[in-house]
This record gives structure tokens, sequence and C-alpha cells, in this order.
């Protein structure tokens, strides 16, 4: 699995003219999922991601987690996450998850962030087209790849 977090004052999903997701004050997260990947990696992924210090804390340092800020997430499945640029200008997303595989750990890391968070998680739709709407806070960015555990 790979994730792009981005730390958010606000974060919106339109599908389709209609929002279908929004929130203030949390983590916008993009994620790749890809054939290899198993419910070891949404485990993992969700405690890095609920308790990653990215917030501020009374001192102005990143000190805090949005477990601990109270803050929200906002959960986007991206396939193009593992696009492969290796060759030619056109993208391969062969290591993108199929849908059979994907859909059910999409599903999954949704239930394991809630738990974790000790909240809902704001999702967009899997597969949809649709637009992302973000004001990057900081900006904060952060990569995560959780075959590559840096």
């Amino acid at each position: 699995m790979r994730v792009v977090i981005q730390r958010v004052t606000q974060a919106s999903v339109t599908i389709g003219g209609k929002i279908r997701s929004a929130i203030e004050n949390g983590l916008l997260v993009l994620l790749g999922i890809e054939e290899a990947d198993g419910q070891e990696d949404v485990a993992w992924l969700s405690a890095k991601i609920v308790n990653l210090r990215i917030f501020n804390d009374d001192a102005g340092v990143m000190n805090r987690s949005v477990l601990e800020t109270g803050g929200n997430i906002l959960l986007v499945s991206q396939f193009t996450l593992h696009a492969s640029t290796k060759k030619g200008n056109r993208p391969s997303y062969i290591k993108a998850g199929k849908p059979d595989t994907a859909i059910p750990l999409y599903q999954q890391m949704i239930a394991q962030l809630e738990k974790d968070l000790g909240k809902p998680v704001h999702t967009g739709e899997f597969g949809a087209d649709m637009q992302v709407g973000l004001l990057n806070d900081g900006p904060v960015t952060i990569i995560i790849d959780t075959k590559n555990r840096e």
C-alpha cells in the first residue's frame, strides 16, 4: 500500500457535481493498493497514519497526531499512486490492485482507521471519477509505502 498524507484545514470529494464527503482540520489520505497487499499492510499503515505526529503542539512544534487533536480523516482510493513511468511517457498501472483485491482491502482500511481513530472516517467512492479539493496546512505532505518502511 502506498499513501500520500496531507495535513489539511479542509478537504472534500465531489462526485458528479455533488459533495460526497468533506472534513475540516485533519488528514486527506490518498490510498493506492497493489496486488501484493494484505491485512498486515492495513493494520500497520492505519496505526502509522493515526499516530503520525504532524500536528502542532502548544509550542508550535509538530508533536501531535490526528488522534490526539481529534482531527478527521478523508480517505480516497487512488490507483495511480502505483504508476510505473519506467518506460515511455504513458504510465503503466500493472501493479495497481484489481477491484476484486483492492475493494476488500479498501473497506478493511476504512474499518481499521475507524477503529484506530475512534470515530467515522470520511471517504470517496472506489473507482469513481472524483474531484478532490483541499487546503493543505503547512504545507505538510508525507508519502508512506508499506513495502519500504523507512
